[in-house]
């Protein structure tokens, strides 16, 4: 039986620029000129083809780090993910960012980093164009990454963005305020994993909420146990008759506890969730829900990513908040009886 070394002799070895040379009586600068299609050469286009179709005969391919080295540039660009769910927003965002940097001719890298750190930073192993970040980096990891060669960071640690408001959540507020409830309640996330965004939209709730004369209570919806069923009973003895989820997932969970105890929806109950995800469609009644932009998004950042790689000038210095739509459906409606507006 071989060892792991003898297979490792018997691997092909890699074609090379002098293999190519050799073969044909040319040299090595000739191949290095035509294959690199280095431009101010005086080689015939007969030379050219020939070097071309014996590089096809042997088997050539181009050294990855040899070329980018030559041309300054990887065409390589790493996405990293909050240590969030990848639900259906995440995976539109990703999908058109990778579609818009592939027509452009790049490749899109994607990691997450946990809170083990046991995994080295795809930055200290892989060469890149740029790094990109749904939130701003940690003042640390920009250090890291710098110290590794990444020269272009987004969005850019050196510029100070103004604050993410969340426009989608003041529209769930002002949708059922203006339906006339003004006893709201928001359906927050119990994933600890979102707790930074879920208190980010809170907030926001919070806010609109005070700026629209509505009071509203909060509580945390686990999809995996009864905490959906607890909230609906709760909210109903409390007089809530209008719940704003954290998502579209939420939303259905806590429509669903209230059907499932006997408390109607939206006749009773108004239920408005976030993201628009194809449940919202599929659940009835059908969510009523806020729309996001994440494909736009995704090409945003992508185009950002490029501009900064390409030098551009036309591109906006920092990724814009991604614009919100509301979607009304069938499980909003306008509070019924003499309290309505």
């Amino acid at each position: 039986m071989g060892t792991q070394s003898d297979a490792t002799d018997a691997r092909p070895r890699r074609v090379t620029a002098k293999d190519i040379a050799t073969s044909l009586g040319v040299s090595r600068a000739t191949v290095g000129f035509v294959l690199n299609n280095t431009a101010g050469q005086t080689i015939s286009e007969a030379t050219r083809r020939r070097v071309i179709a014996e590089a096809n005969r042997l088997g050539y391919r181009p050294h990855a780090a040899a070329r980018a080295l030559a041309r300054g540039r990887t065409n390589t660009v790493l996405l990293i993910l909050p240590d969030w769910p990848i639900d259906f927003s995440v995976r539109n965002n990703i999908e058109e960012a990778s579609n818009a940097l592939d027509d452009a001719g790049y490749a899109l890298l994607i990691a997450t980093p946990h809170d083990s750190g046991r995994a080295r930073p795809l930055w200290e192993t892989v060469e890149l164009d740029a790094v990109i970040g749904y939130l701003p980096f940690a003042p640390r990891t920009v250090e890291a990454m710098r110290a590794a060669g990444v020269t272009r960071i987004i969005p850019d640690p050196n510029t100070s963005a103004p604050p993410y408001r969340e426009p989608g959540t003041t529209l769930q507020v002002e949708h059922l305020a203006s339906l006339g409830h003004r006893s709201l309640a928001y359906a927050d996330t119990a994933d600890p994993r979102l707790a930074t965004l879920g208190h980010e939209r809170w907030e926001a709730a919070q806010r609109a909420s005070e700026a629209m004369g509505c009071s509203i209570r909060r509580l945390p919806i686990d999809l995996y146990d009864e905490s959906a069923n607890a909230a609906a009973l709760a909210w109903r003895s409390e007089g809530v008759t209008g719940v704003l989820a954290y998502n579209d997932d939420v939303a259905a969970a806590l429509a669903g506890a209230a059907l499932r105890s006997g408390i109607s929806v939206p006749e009773e109950l108004s239920v408005i969730g976030h993201d628009d995800a194809p449940i919202a469609n599929l659940f009835e009644p059908r969510l009523s829900t806020i729309r996001l932009d994440t494909a736009g998004f995704g090409r945003q950042l992508a185009s950002l990513a490029i501009a900064r790689i390409e030098g551009s000038t036309s591109e906006p210095s920092q990724l814009d908040t991604p614009i919100v739509q509301l979607i009304e459906r069938s499980s909003t409606a306008p509070l019924a009886g003499p309290t309505a507006l």
